[in-house]
């Protein structure tokens, strides 16, 4: 047994041990009241899943087992001589809550390296696609077809015992891990670049072979995925693609199945797409303005224009946040040390300061503030990853790490499967006559 399964099996027996006398002490006990805003609203705010490997709080952002991003930038191993963290760090903590060392990083890296092979079959289908097919609808259809080598499916057919279906996940999880890199890249080249494909580099590590896949020389371009792998990869529970991947997961449908899913579920306007539309938004902008360098009068003028379209500005609000995405925070880190001076990194900051204070003279906005998606396309533009329709891959690529090692939880905790209960609107009203 590798050192990482064997870490996550002791932790994990000992914490479904633990909650299952909690069960059996306090389930009586009433955690919160669903207000009928909510059951009508999508269920926000709805305490109703345990997800460990991380936290999201209004005011405070993204927590990775108690970590900010900053921490995470600051405390996670790195490449010599790099200021990134290491996404194979992220994943370590978020499994076994430990932060890992550099020895650690680079035993996962090398594991990883180890599992990345593709079946021929998955490369094949990819072939037949037609050119055009959206990169998401290509990313869900390849890990659908190499479904035929999950560990977890051929066990459970086989008769696997209910205590092993955590180490059937882990290794499926680990599998995958290692390969969407490959897949989106392959994707990458096939769609954008006349299926030139390039080897992968067996010394690098996971998110910088990634980089190198996809064909972008600039060495801060490794470092730019090593960050963007670390804040994209989990958002709690409640998001919608690790929500997702966690309802199909709580079936027993095996890792790729439920990771399919997940990736169909961010492939949607109101999740991951979202940011292909702020950078299309940002062109649509510098179109009719005629200029990339815009004053911030102009872009006030664009904003309005948008509304008044009855519109929404992409890349602004969030479902939960109350206060600047600190994953838009880290991006403007990240810029303001390596490319202060690209232009269209200067047209975010101005929007930045243009866009909350329209919205919050709405009087409607309850997060005038940017999200992850708000920055993000304008870096990868820099660097010369123009193709804003394959932005939401690099997303999926990131949220592998934060929804698998959570399925590994799930699985290990015994989750049950997900079943609330819907009511239909005739309940509802009757209902009320008697509140």
């Amino acid at each position: 047994m590798d050192r990482l399964k064997e870490k996550f099996k002791i932790k994990s027996a000992a914490l479904r041990l633990e909650l299952k006398n909690i069960i059996k002490e306090n389930g009586h006990i009433k955690m919160s009241d669903v207000l009928l805003k909510q059951t009508l609203g999508g269920m926000r705010g709805v305490k109703s899943m345990l997800y460990e490997t991380s936290a999201l709080d209004p005011e405070e952002g993204i927590r990775f087992r108690g970590y900010s991003i900053p921490e995470l930038r600051e405390k996670l191993p790195k490449v010599p001589g790099d200021k990134e963290p290491l996404p194979e760090g992220l994943f370590w903590l978020m499994l076994v809550d430990e932060l890992p060392s550099q020895e650690d990083v680079l035993w996962l890296s090398k594991e990883w390296r180890k599992r990345a092979v593709l079946p021929v079959s998955t490369l094949k289908m990819l072939d037949t696609m037609p050119p055009d097919t959206h990169p998401m609808v290509q990313m869900s259809i390849a890990i659908m077809s190499m479904h035929e080598d999950s560990i977890f499916a051929k066990r459970y057919a086989e008769g696997m015992s209910k205590s092993e279906y955590w180490d059937a996940t882990y290794e499926d999880a680990m599998n995958l891990i290692a390969r969407i890199p490959h897949v989106a890249a392959y994707i990458y080249r096939k769609a954008y670049h006349h299926n030139d494909q390039l080897a992968p580099d067996p010394e690098l590590d996971w998110a910088g072979n990634f980089a190198h896949m996809l064909g972008i020389k600039d060495p801060e371009f490794k470092s730019l995925m090593r960050l963007y792998l670390t804040i994209h990869a989990d958002h709690e529970g409640g998001n919608a693609s690790a929500h997702t991947a966690h309802l199909v997961g709580s079936t027993l449908a095996d890792p790729y199945l439920a990771f399919a899913a997940g990736m169909n579920s961010l492939a949607g306007p109101l999740h991951g797409l979202a940011n292909q539309e702020v950078i299309k938004w940002i062109f649509e902008m510098i179109d009719e303005l005629q200029t990339r360098t815009p004053t911030r009068e102009q872009i006030a003028a664009f904003v309005q224009k948008t509304l008044d379209e009855g519109r929404v500005i992409p890349g602004y609000g969030h479902a939960v946040l109350r206060k600047p995405d600190p994953r838009f925070s880290i991006q403007r880190v990240f810029a303001e040390e390596y490319i202060p001076e690209a232009d269209l990194v200067q047209i975010v900051w101005k929007i930045f300061e243009v866009v909350p204070p329209i919205l919050a003279n709405l009087g409607k906005v309850k997060n005038p503030w940017p999200n992850v998606d708000a920055h993000s396309g304008a870096i990868l533009v820099h660097y010369g990853l123009k193709e804003y329709t394959y932005y939401t891959v690099l997303f999926g690529v990131s949220r592998a790490l934060g929804i698998l090692a959570a399925l590994c939880w799930a699985r290990a905790l015994g989750a049950p499967l997900e079943r609330p209960k819907s009511i239909t609107s005739t309940w509802l009203k009757e209902y009320l006559k008697t509140v």
